[in-house]
């Protein structure tokens, strides 16, 4: 369950925590009342957080032509102890200006969080550039790119861009939810811990000024299954649908929901607000102006809100209006009466379904949703009347209109609140310390239990409604202990364990050991190499060394004068030595280090490098003699990374580099840490190498680091899995990787697999064309794809693709 600490806030001051409600502050206090974090993550409006972009001013800006362009070479005061130098493309930048800079170390990310590329200092047609002039869509504000971005502002240079911009950012808290915890399965729910612990009192929306303005357009409402404890609604007219306000979209997209409309956005944002699922239907769709609540007839056909049609079980309680049923109650609702752009009328409901029905009606349909966890856990049944109440005053406020009906309240028999005798005795020897029956009482109270029968030996414990676990002394016992806090319950001298487990510390030695097996099985031989090297070598390729070299200061010879800056030298000059002795394939690896200074900082780097050159597999008579090519050795690489436990990873293309003629580097995390590709021919040359050769740079410091063993494993779906097959004509210039990129945007949810089995090129495609036919692997993990589902797949992923990669679809 996600916890947005900023929704957090609405309901309590955690600034009068003793750190403010800092995450680290909540992650302890939540998870000693019971309500595990398993993790914090920033959810950021606007991806990237604005990190790196502060308010500038141009100090000077003179033009200059590159190539029939006209460029400014720029001075900026970025508020930094340096004023930087930056190379400006936009015709609207003029000295004076205010504007945003990127900062070196900036990474630039586009709409969908993806990170593009990391402003680095540079040269640009050679012209020192320091940073980035920036337009809207570069920072992520806006799409336009006519030019920079100027600010009307007297901001002191320097200020984040955040601050300028008034962007807030979230942070939200993943909790382990136990199945008894219904109560905290909302963002009110979270708060009453934290008021039981810190004292600091909830703030709730007053709901006493909504106005009832007619009984215009009633609706008859009927419970004739004595599964529906409660049933709450009420009808609103002259709405108007449309996109909720950014404060709302806000608060559902931190917790992973698409905002979709405003009155469906409110529904959303009281069950995980309040922990109050609810519906709002189309008025018009209710058919004589009558729901009933009842159970399903045995074979009734029925279209829930994902399009799916089913076929009903006679043991689901359905929501019916006068021509059959309108939603499955506590699961989801149904198609037709869904709230549409041009509904102007809503009928809400708020209601109280007994857990055992909805669990059995979900596990019927194999559906799922938000509400029927809730529901099948529990919920407050006395809080249907407020939720029901706040969500028309915020349908009111952000969808206009006027409270059209009286409100609809049947609750033929009000709950009994739990009654648990408590005796004081029982306390102090289940909690193993003792406690003050006052200290004990005021527990209670702070978690909104009533205190009856009070005598000197014990009491009566009052459950709340929302407390539906608590139905005994234990459970009330647990309750104190979880606020009182495990951690302030002292141990006894004479306690004692033993440890049957071991937790061995990470054994770099073995990771590396491990890894060396699994290439020499692969047909890799390893190398040793000396640490020494000939100091030109790092004029070689200057583009890929940014930091100085170790020099030796006794050195024996010139060829043996610096510490080696790149890997790439030793395995050139092991290749070459080979292949002058006629041992033209090779398959080599090698673990080794680098070593740079900058300033007067050292910095020693270990690394895991392969080498391959020559044919693949030699000559054999099953099959022809095939040379390694990049694939090979990627394949490789990507085996070993599974081995090392990572499988999730991001590739882009290796640019500007003399050690690669061409490449991927592929980052984890945002960190690249290995580099493919072939080495540059000029750089093979001058060791006497006249054959392609590959090399692989892992990283390894980053790689030793990483969890071994970390696989996840899933039930085979039983559903069937779909391929659709495509033919797009491309540019030359579009990777697979941008293929798969476009496609995993566009369908995140069924998409499992996209591949490309044909490449062809040729004269009638046209100049600077190819033709890439891709698979599309779709399969759904909880539903057999139909084929209206797997149509409208496809005709998104076609109009992405036209539209991003300017592709033709071969008929």
């Amino acid at each position: 369950m996600k916890i947005s600490i900023n929704w957090l806030r609405d309901f309590i001051d955690l600034s009068k925590l003793p750190e403010k409600g800092s995450p680290e502050e909540l992650d302890v206090l939540l998870t000693n009342t019971g309500l595990e974090v398993e993790g914090i993550e920033a959810h950021e409006k606007i991806p990237g957080g604005l990190r790196g972009f502060v308010v500038g001013e141009v100090l000077t800006c003179e033009k200059f032509e590159v190539k029939e362009k006209t460029l400014s070479l720029t001075t900026v005061d970025a508020g930094l102890d340096e004023i930087l130098t930056i190379v400006c493309g936009a015709a609207n930048v003029a000295a004076g200006q205010k504007v945003i800079v990127a900062t070196p170390g900036t990474t630039l990310f586009d709409q969908e969080g993806k990170a593009l590329f990391t402003i680095e200092k540079r040269k640009v047609y050679g012209q020192p550039s320091e940073g980035m002039i920036c337009a809207e869509d570069e920072i992520g504000i806006g799409t336009s790119h006519d030019g920079i971005l100027i600010l009307d502002t007297d901001m002191p240079n320097g200020t984040p861009a955040s601050t300028y911009f008034n962007i807030d950012s979230d942070l939200v808290l993943e909790i382990g939810l136990t199945p008894n915890r219904a109560d905290a399965a909302s963002h009110w729910g979270v708060a009453r811990d934290i008021k039981a612990v810190s004292g600091i009192e909830i703030t709730l929306p007053s709901v006493d000024s909504l106005e009832i303005n007619s009984n215009e357009f009633p609706i008859d409402v009927q419970i004739e299954d004595d599964g529906c404890g409660r049933f709450c609604g009420l009808s609103i007219d002259g709405v108007t649908v449309g996109p909720s306000p950014e404060w709302l979209q806000e608060r559902l997209s931190a917790i992973g929901l698409r905002p979709i409309n405003n009155i469906v956005d409110i529904t959303n944002f009281i069950c995980h607000g309040l922990g109050q699922p609810m519906h709002a239907y189309d008025w018009a769709q209710i058919k004589g102006g009558k729901i009933e609540v009842k159970t399903a007839i045995t074979g009734t056909k029925f279209t829930t809100l994902d399009g799916l049609e089913r076929t009903l079980k006679g043991e689901e309680m359905m929501i019916c209006d006068g021509s059959g049923p309108i939603g499955i109650a506590g699961v989801m609702g149904g198609d037709h009466s869904s709230i549409q752009p041009e509904t102007t009328r809503v009928f809400l409901e708020v209601a109280y379904f007994k857990p055992e029905r909805v669990r059995k009606a979900a596990q019927l349909h194999s559906l799922k949703t938000d509400a029927s966890f809730r529901f099948e856990r529990g919920t407050d049944i006395e809080a249907k009347l407020f939720a029901l109440k706040y969500a028309a005053k915020l349908i009111l406020e952000l969808a206009g209109g006027k409270i059209a009906s009286n409100i609809v309240d049947l609750y033929p028999s009000p709950v009994e609140l739990a009654k648990i005798p408590v005796s004081i005795a029982r306390v102090h020897q289940l909690m193993g310390v003792k406690l003050s029956a006052d200290r004990i009482k005021e527990i209670l109270v702070a978690l909104d239990f009533g205190i009856e029968n009070n005598q000197a030996d014990g009491f009566t414990a009052v459950a709340p409604a929302y407390r539906v676990d608590v139905t005994r002394e234990a459970d009330i016992i647990e309750e104190i202990l979880r606020i009182h806090g495990l951690d302030n319950i002292p141990l006894s001298e004479h306690l004692s364990a033993h440890f049957i487990s071991e937790f061995p510390l990470l054994d770099k030695e073995k990771v590396q050991q491990t890894t060396a097996i699994s290439l020499a099985a692969k047909g890799f031989q390893e190398i040793i190499s000396n640490s020494l090297t000939k100091g030109e070598y790092h004029q070689w390729i200057q583009k890929d060394l940014t930091f100085e070299t170790v020099d030796i200061l006794n050195r024996l010879s010139e060829d043996l004068g610096v510490m080696r800056q790149h890997m790439v030298f030793h395995g050139l000059e092991v290749l070459a030595h080979n292949i002058n002795r006629r041992q033209k394939d090779l398959k080599l690896f090698e673990f080794g280090k680098t070593y740079h200074k900058k300033g007067a900082k050292y910095i020693e780097k270990r690394h895991l490098v392969l080498f391959t050159s020559g044919l693949q597999d030699g000559e054999t008579w099953a099959q022809a003699a095939q040379k390694s090519q990049l694939h090979h050795l990627y394949t490789t690489v990507i085996n070993t990374m599974k081995q090392l436990g990572v499988g999730q990873f991001e590739t882009s293309t290796i640019e500007n580099s003399d050690v690669f003629a061409y490449g991927l580097q592929i980052s984890v995390n945002k960190k690249t840490c290995v580099q493919v590709g072939l080495i540059h021919p000029k750089l093979a040359q001058k060791f006497d190498v006249k054959q392609e050769a590959f090399m692989a740079d892992f990283d390894w410091d980053f790689w030793v680091k990483q969890e071994k063993g970390n696989f996840v494993y899933q039930e085979i779906s039983k559903f069937p899995e779909v391929r659709r097959d495509l033919s797009l004509v491309l540019d030359q210039s579009v990777t697979l990787q941008a293929i798969q990129r476009v496609a995993e945007q566009t369908e995140k949810a069924i998409l499992k697999n996209v591949s490309v089995f044909d490449v062809y090129v040729g004269k009638n495609l046209g100049e600077g064309k190819k033709s890439y036919s891709v698979s599309f692997i779709l399969q759904d993990e909880n539903q057999t794809l139909t084929d209206k589902v797997i149509d409208a797949t496809m005709d998104r992923l076609i109009t992405r693709f036209e539209k991003e990669l300017n592709a033709i679809i071969r008929k």
